[in-house]
């Protein structure tokens, strides 16, 4: 089983990403974008309209288009107070108008693209642990699509291939921002199959839970223990704590893994999983708001 975190008073809202398909097909490349239903659920958590926003587009190599993407959409849904804080290199993370920007955040928004990035600007600096401290004492929300909701896990996805999953190697595993100890997140989960990634990574660490979201599909992660679904896709949340078989230690580079009893749960909009204990609740549609 997983080991025991402290819970913490903040809300972490992770979600799948929903890109505008660019010319490339390679996320970084592509215009990241969130259909507004599951912003305004960010919102609502986040105080409403009051809400004073934050987003930072580290993870894109097009950070002022994002930025701009996101400025309009917060903008469409009501919200007046948004800050972009645009990290680009470690010094930045220090600027003192960020960094004030953060610690009078009510919601500090995390754009996709490569969570790496996120990572090697922002873990470790004074910014990353405002972050930190206000998320587990205060009423306070840090959401992310994509990349900025993969770089929320302590053992964080940070590539590998869809096509060779499920061959050892397939997936690259890094540090990420630590903000969920117990949990692996991957995200585009659906439409870039990416069971395989998910299921190598528990293989590598099965004491942890791994959860892929689909696109335009989010976490509600509240207490840092229990969460709710939103949005109009799945979330799939992998088990590996009653595994009989994992051979990934043994097996050379290259080979495929086999793992038997790895639980794995579909879950949809209203949904309610708690962590600590595996349960369900299955929820009562929203209708209107998924």
């Amino acid at each position: 089983m997983m080991t025991n975190h402290m819970s913490a008073k903040g809300t972490l809202i992770p979600i799948g990403g929903n890109e505008d398909k660019g010319i490339e097909e390679n996320e970084m490349y592509t215009l990241d974008f969130i259909q507004e239903s599951i912003l305004s659920h960010v919102v609502r958590e986040s105080g409403g309209k009051k809400a004073k926003v934050v987003v930072i587009p580290t993870a894109s190599s097009i950070p002022v288009e994002v930025a701009d993407n996101y400025m309009k959409a917060f903008d469409k849904l009501g919200c007046s107070d948004i800050r972009i804080v645009d990290i680009r290199k470690r010094k930045h993370s220090e600027i003192s108008e960020y960094v004030k920007h953060v610690e009078e955040a009510d919601l500090v928004m995390f754009s996709g693209g490569d969570q790496s990035r996120i990572v090697k600007c922002i873990e470790g600096t004074h910014l990353h642990e405002i972050l930190a401290n206000r998320y587990m004492n205060e009423n306070f929300v840090i959401a992310g699509t994509s990349a900025g909701a993969m770089a929320m896990s302590q053992e964080m996805i940070a590539g590998g291939s869809s096509q060779e999953s499920l061959i050892k190697g397939a997936v690259k595993m890094s540090k990420g921002m630590g903000l969920l100890p117990g949990i692996i997140i991957d995200t585009h989960f659906i439409r870039r199959g990416r069971f395989g990634r998910v299921a190598e990574a528990l293989a590598i660490f099965p004491n942890l839970l791994g959860i892929g979201l689909a696109e335009d599909t989010g976490l509600i992660i509240k207490n840092r223990n229990e969460f709710r679904v939103i949005g109009s896709g799945m979330v799939l949340v992998f088990d590996p704590s009653r595994l009989l078989h994992n051979k990934h230690n043994d097996l050379p580079e290259g080979t495929p893994i086999s793992m038997s009893n790895l639980v794995v749960h579909i879950l949809a909009n209203s949904d309610y999983f708690s962590i600590s204990d595996r349960k369900i609740e299955i929820g009562t549609l929203e209708m209107g708001l998924i």
